[in-house]
């Protein structure tokens, strides 16, 4: 079966890091191919690094409709028995082009929808008649969690026409032995210019204002001097969030590490990560916190509402403010003031698993286009 993932861009996000790991685990007769709309960036040459074709359209923007032919002709010329697309534009062309190009199994993951915004925009009554059009171009659409399986609804998708089938994590690449951890964490500890000794609440994700960054520095200004704040990604508020470590003081006690590929041991240089964003369809980040043996603190993390509290009783729910998460770690310093070692792998670990959500995922693909 030859099948084309069809994207917006490869920078370094949720969805493009979500792609990367399924086409590692997708059933081997499933030869995968990537065509990425615009920016083809770090995930784009990992994915080349580890054997992927990388199509790269060029598309200069939203209204760019000279690429919808060369798309077409690039599904043609592959031959290609489904073609799967993700996030909003991808969506638009993608499955306008599969069907033009005479594809008839077309799915679409939707990584990124709430009632009113979607991909970190507000959903005005264009956007939603656009994503509601190309929908039913498809044949199915894939709801990352019940949350956004909800929104579909809501918005009038049939309840056939929607699979549940969540995010994943790579949980191997956070299994090591303790002495592996030790050496990662002492090394990275140093790269990034941290004290050994000192406490360190970290954050991963885009610097992007839905985020809500903010939160932690203003959290880092009122706790002890000796802690530290690391956030992992890149995005348009790095320099908001610059100025605003300058403002409370704080400037030298924050790490931006920029976009990494190294997230598992970053982690393992860390003491707790804090997740304050209120706008997650998923919370992959916390998933991979708790991966990693963390104690997490979190106010929106839709993966975890989905199973009982016994699933991850090391993350706590606490409203996205500074002092809400000034005194969640205050009491996490007090508690593991001199604890290096990582807490037990909790079961919604296992229930995330990227070997599994894989396996559905190809389950779908050869229920849509039988070989």
């Amino acid at each position: 079966m030859r099948v084309l993932h069809i994207v917006t861009g490869l920078a370094s996000g949720g969805a493009e890091r979500q792609l990367q790991l399924l086409l590692r685990h997708l059933p081997a007769h499933q030869h995968c191919e990537v065509v990425a709309l615009t920016n083809p960036g770090t995930v784009a040459a990992a994915l080349r690094a580890e054997g992927v074709t990388v199509h790269h359209l060029a598309m200069r923007g939203n209204r760019d409709v000279g690429a919808l032919p060369r798309l077409v002709r690039l599904i043609r010329s592959g031959r290609y028995d489904l073609v799967h697309t993700h996030l909003y534009r991808a969506g638009l062309y993608g499955r306008l082009a599969a069907r033009l190009a005479g594809v008839r199994a077309v799915v679409a993951t939707e990584h990124s929808l709430h009632a009113g915004v979607i991909e970190g925009r507000p959903v005005t009554r264009g956007v939603k008649g656009l994503y509601l059009a190309a929908e039913r171009l498809g044949t199915t659409t894939v709801a990352v969690s019940r949350q956004v399986a909800q929104t579909l609804h809501a918005w009038g998708v049939p309840p056939g026409r929607v699979e549940l089938i969540p995010n994943g994590i790579d949980t191997a690449r956070y299994r090591r032995p303790d002495s592996d951890r030790a050496a990662a964490r002492h090394r990275l500890r140093a790269d990034l210019g941290l004290p050994q000794t000192s406490w360190v609440v970290g954050g991963v994700g885009r610097l992007v204002p839905g985020k809500r960054f903010h939160v932690l520095l203003e959290a880092l200004a009122d706790l002890d001097p000796a802690a530290r704040l690391v956030l992992v990604g890149e995005g348009s508020e790095r320099a908001a969030l610059e100025r605003r470590a300058v403002e409370l003081g704080v400037r030298d006690r924050l790490v931006l590490t920029g976009e990494r590929d190294d997230v598992p041991d970053l982690l393992a240089a860390l003491d707790v990560l804090a997740a304050p964003s209120t706008e997650e369809t998923f919370g992959l980040g916390v998933l991979e916190g708790l991966a990693a043996g963390l104690p997490v603190r979190h106010s929106a993390c839709p993966a975890l509402d989905e199973l009982p509290p016994t699933a991850a009783p090391q993350a706590r729910r606490i409203p996205s403010e500074a002092a809400a998460y000034t005194a969640a770690l205050r009491e996490l310093r007090h508690l593991n003031d001199h604890s290096t070692e990582p807490l037990p792998r909790p079961p919604a670990v296992g229930h995330y698993d990227i070997v599994r959500v894989a396996a559905d995922l190809g389950a779908l693909y050869d229920r849509l286009a039988p070989a």
